[in-house]
């Protein structure tokens, strides 16, 4: 255990027993809290998916502009701190290193992240926002048809990227940062417990070792339970695609349920060798099959018009990234766009930070300020941008291009009908005539899938151990076990009785004080790195 962390100090952390080693009542009370959930839920499925959806909706609809104004105030204070003398603060003392090499530091943040996210909604997304139907009910993108770019052509591609862009780019990065700014400060330099609550102590002071600390840090727990469970639960039913498209396997529950087996058996491993093993080369082995992956699609693909789209979604988005961050609907069907993409994904980035924030935090010890916010903002948007435009932009050129005309390749009505999962194997199908390319690339994608997924569970369960021993970087093999077992476990359930949906609104509206603390944690790190007489070491 490092000198930063010291759980014992202060918390009641048993010394012997089953429950050596973490905080017993954190502990209850965070299983409790999943087991309650998940029955409840799994019981009144109907219901209950009613009152998270009506309670997520009543917070997309009543706090979109705080959330909007959040996102704009994490990204202003990111960027101050950055540029200010206190980028030269190092994330330890004065005399600490990176335990990581930089590229094994970026693909393990990156993995945790963004990964299967980015396999997921890299090419559904922009085809969405390309699409003019109105089919779900509300405008594809009200912001091309605002700056007259309605019909169906490269002008409204262009824009239907760099709206993808501004929702996956350093505004939402910018969540991540902040949080692990907050914890790798207070958890390395000021020698506070790796936890959530630590980032409060300029506001409450000793309080974070009471209820309000407990409350915080049993938040935390739940959005990294319930988050990363639902995207296990969504990212299989893409692999199960994959799995059809490759071998004739059957999509349906069974296969769901084993991939859920086999993918948290493979993670909750990873998570109990540890961050320096398992965990840190599975997320470079992601960056070198990812590689592959993306010079597939960019050699077989139209690269000249690939460099030259490229060119022009990212002026677009930089030139528009002002007043689209700071745009709030008015009309009744934009702000139910707004409502289910821009809010939603706030919203959803918002309720991962404790997890990816904590876990960045603890890959980062020895870093500075300016190193860790440079790194971890623009690195990762920036490999982001490129990987939504090789596959996302060779979707839009082949509906562009599509002989039946535009729109008519097929790959748009996959995301027109909901079927999100299979537009990227649509996608890689129509790259190429050669059968067995295809089938290479297809089973490459689904393999990232996995891994990808991999990188963020055994993340997740080591964040929440972590927590719940209050800061141990080693906490003890068999509740790393517990957690990461108890993610899959989560997954499988609601996946039975089809619960996802009610699932990811919760989440969602957990948000909201998760936000609270967000605003909370940027006001206390500023205000104690400006009152830190040692806050101008490093180099």
């Amino acid at each position: 255990m490092s000198a930063a962390n010291q759980p014992g100090k202060r918390f009641a952390v048993a010394k012997s027993g089953w429950w050596k080693g973490v905080h017993p009542g954190m502990t209850i009370a965070s299983l409790t809290m999943v087991a309650a959930f998940v029955v409840l839920t799994l019981g009144f499925v109907e219901g209950a998916g009613n009152v998270y959806s009506t309670v997520r909706g009543w917070v997309e609809s009543t706090f979109g502009g705080f959330y909007i104004v959040s996102i704009g105030v994490v990204f202003l204070a990111c960027l101050y701190v950055m540029l200010s003398r206190h980028g030269r603060v190092r994330l330890g003392d004065d005399d600490a290193r990176p335990e990581f090499s930089t590229f094994s530091w970026l693909a393990m943040l990156f993995s945790a992240g963004l990964g299967i996210g980015l396999l997921f909604f890299s090419i559904s997304e922009p085809m969405f926002y390309f699409d003019n139907s109105g089919s779900s009910g509300y405008p594809n993108n009200p912001h091309a048809d605002g700056l007259g770019a309605s019909e169906l052509n490269e002008d409204r591609a262009v824009h239907a990227m760099r709206i993808t862009y501004f929702h996956w780019g350093i505004s939402a990065w910018s969540v991540y940062v902040l949080v692990g700014l907050c914890l790798a400060y207070f958890g390395f330099r000021k020698k506070l417990p790796l936890t959530l609550r630590s980032s409060l102590h300029p506001i409450i002071g000793e309080r974070i070792y009471g209820p309000i600390g407990h409350g915080v840090d049993l938040l935390a727990v739940f959005g990294t339970v319930f988050g990363v469970a639902t995207s296990l639960g969504l990212g299989v039913k893409q692999m199960a695609v994959g799995l059809d498209v490759l071998a004739d396997v059957p999509v349906g529950i069974t296969t769901y349920i084993v991939l859920i087996a086999a993918i948290s058996a493979v993670a909750t491993l990873s998570a109990v060798s540890g961050v320096a093993r398992g965990i840190r080369i599975i997320s470079e082995w992601n960056i070198y099959l990812s590689i592959i992956l993306l010079g597939f699609f960019l050699v077989f693909g139209p690269v000249e018009w690939l460099l030259s789209f490229l060119a022009k979604t990212v002026g677009s988005y930089l030139l528009h990234l002002v007043p689209t961050g700071i745009w709030v609907a008015s009309e009744p069907g934009d702000a139910a766009w707004q409502g289910a993409w821009t809010i939603f994904y706030w919203g959803w980035w918002i309720a991962w930070a404790p997890f990816v924030g904590l876990f960045i935090a603890r890959i980062s010890r020895g870093r500075t300020i300016r190193q860790f916010t440079f790194g971890a903002m623009f690195v990762p948007t920036v490999i982001g941008i490129i990987w939504l435009c090789l596959f996302g932009g060779n979707a839009l050129y082949l509906e562009l291009n599509a002989e039946g005309g535009v729109g008519t390749a097929g790959i748009m009505e996959l995301a027109r009908n909901g079927q999100l999962e299979a537009a990227l194997y649509g996608t890689i199908d129509l790259m190429t005539e050669i059968p067995w390319l295809v089938w290479a690339m297809s089973a490459l994608a689904t393999f990232l899938l996995s891994t990808w997924f991999i990188t963020s569970s055994d993340s997740g369960t080591l964040v929440i151990a972590t927590m719940l021993t209050m800061g141990d970087d080693h906490p003890p093999r068999r509740f790393r076990v517990i957690w990461g077992a108890s993610i899959g476990v989560v997954a499988a359930l609601l996946l039975l009785v089809d619960g996802l949906q009610a699932l990811q609104a919760a989440s969602i509206a957990a948000a909201l004080p998760v936000c609270v603390i967000l605003l909370a944690m940027t006001f206390g790190v500023l205000k104690s790195l400006t009152q830190d007489s040692s806050a101008v070491a490093g180099d």
